[in-house]
């Protein structure tokens, strides 16, 4: 998605509204998958962004050993920790709405229905 950063709290600001706006049009026009893709894009939004407020380089796991790398000083007050935030609201606007999770339901029983062998293409 081309809309998707979050450097910082206004830019992640910025971009989760944009892709809730495209949430909100998909759901318009009665769209489940590019609902479920602009979801995933906020959530995505919130995990990356969580990952560099917990370690600054991004690397979760040392090179060399494979453990964990300590955590940042600041990982709940630093700036990528607020971008995360920002993410995390809008994506549950998006998670817990009412016809996406309608939606969602009507789109796993088809998805079940369809791996079980009732439905070929």
């Amino acid at each position: 998605c081309a809309h998707w950063r979050f450097v910082d709290e206004p830019t992640a600001r910025k971009s989760a509204d944009t892709i809730y706006q495209m949430f909100c049009r998909f759901k318009t026009e009665r769209d489940f998958i590019g609902m479920d893709m602009a979801r995933k894009f906020l959530e995505m939004g919130f995990t990356r962004a969580r990952r560099y407020a917990n370690h600054s380089s991004g690397r979760k796991y040392d090179k060399v050993s494979g453990k964990v790398r300590p955590q940042e000083k600041d990982w709940r007050t630093n700036e990528k920790s607020k971008a995360a935030a920002v993410f995390k609201e809008v994506r549950d606007l998006a998670a817990y709405d009412k016809t996406y999770q309608e939606m969602r339901k009507e789109w796993r029983k088809w998805e079940c229905s369809t791996q079980s062998g009732a439905v070929t293409t």
